[in-house]
């Protein structure tokens, strides 16, 4: 097993919680405080019901692209490995898509933001 933790995740809202890090990654992660540049935050209601026992919330935020830089989304960045970036694509639900994206530190880091609806 590959344990490099060399990828930067940032997460504004359930995979900073404790339970839900030792539910999709076996552990508990340690982080750094940081913001998400040019994204609003909203909130989705979570239909998957394994995510919402996992989370104990039926509703979970989620972000959306402004591309104005004055809005920000408070958060928190952890290093993990390539396998806990697949566990944590398979703990989000459809409603969400990973991107990479700036943050406030100049850092940049994987993120789930809402998907982009095909038209």
């Amino acid at each position: 097993m590959n344990d490099d933790r060399d990828i930067a995740l940032f997460s504004y809202g359930t995979l900073q919680l404790a339970e839900v890090q030792c539910a999709t990654f076996g552990r508990s992660l340690h982080g750094e405080a940081d913001a998400l540049s040019g994204y609003r935050r909203g909130s989705i209601r979570i239909e998957d019901a394994q995510v919402v026992a996992t989370s104990g919330e039926t509703y979970h935020p989620i972000v959306e692209y402004s591309g104005d830089p004055a809005d920000t989304v408070p958060g928190t960045v952890f290093a993990i490995s390539a396998e806990e970036l697949a566990q944590a694509d398979a703990y989000e639900v459809d409603d969400y898509e990973r991107v990479e994206a700036p943050l406030l530190s100049g850092r940049r880091a994987w993120v789930y933001v809402k998907r982009k609806t095909q038209s």
